[in-house]
């Protein structure tokens, strides 16, 4: 990845006066943490700063999300997400171009409750959500840049193959990924066309607009 391209594409967007929030989109595997992290260092020699919010830390609790009414692909993507309450929470508080300080709720896997997290945003700030699934309708006119990480799904459950061991064995992480993961991604990139709409796609070794 060219990081000073993505670098300058959003220090283009950067106002004192307003906050700006970059999407950073990806099929499961992609990378966007990895991604979402060296953009923030990149910013580590300006006075800008850079928080990085994980759209993981806003799924609903088990019992919600793993329904036995409905295709597990269906579950994971109709059914993961705090949608509402990371735009009326955090969003759109951010948007209103006032300082955000709050506490605000943040995914606990271990006790599948929600911990709340201090979280203080300046104005002037850049925020980076990072995360599956940024460019459905939901999430529509919410971000001021969206990159997009196009990998190919046998070289991202190679990774999630080596990543995912809390699943259990490769091959019990192969079927949830197959029965899961996969189905819900491929009805994304079918319905959203998420590479084409992206402002940035990073992916095969080069970075294009």
């Amino acid at each position: 990845m060219d990081n000073r391209a993505v670098f300058e594409e959003i220090k283009k967007l950067r106002s004192p006066h307003r906050t700006v929030i970059i999407g950073i989109d990806g099929l499961g595997g992609a990378g966007k943490s990895t991604v979402s992290e060296s953009i923030k260092t990149a910013f580590a020699d300006t006075d800008i700063i850079v928080t990085i919010l994980h759209i993981d830390d806003f799924i609903h609790p088990r019992a919600v999300r793993y329904s036995d009414k409905a295709k597990e692909w269906e579950c994971y993507y109709y059914l993961q997400w705090r949608y509402d309450y990371l735009i009326q929470e955090i969003i759109k508080p951010i948007r209103s171009g006032a300082p955000f300080h709050k506490k605000i709720e943040l995914y606990d896997k271990e006790n599948d409750d929600y911990i709340l997290s201090q979280t203080d945003i300046p104005v002037g700030s850049v925020v980076i959500i990072e995360g599956i699934f940024l460019q459905r309708e939901e999430l529509e006119n919410l971000f001021d840049f969206m990159i997009y990480i196009d990998v190919p799904e046998e070289t991202r459950l190679e990774r999630v193959l080596k990543r995912d061991g809390y699943i259990g064995d490769k091959a019990q992480i192969a079927a949830k990924y197959n029965s899961r993961y996969f189905p819900a991604e491929r009805y994304y990139c079918e319905q959203c066309s998420p590479a084409d709409k992206a402002h940035l796609v990073i992916g095969q070794g080069r970075t294009y607009a």
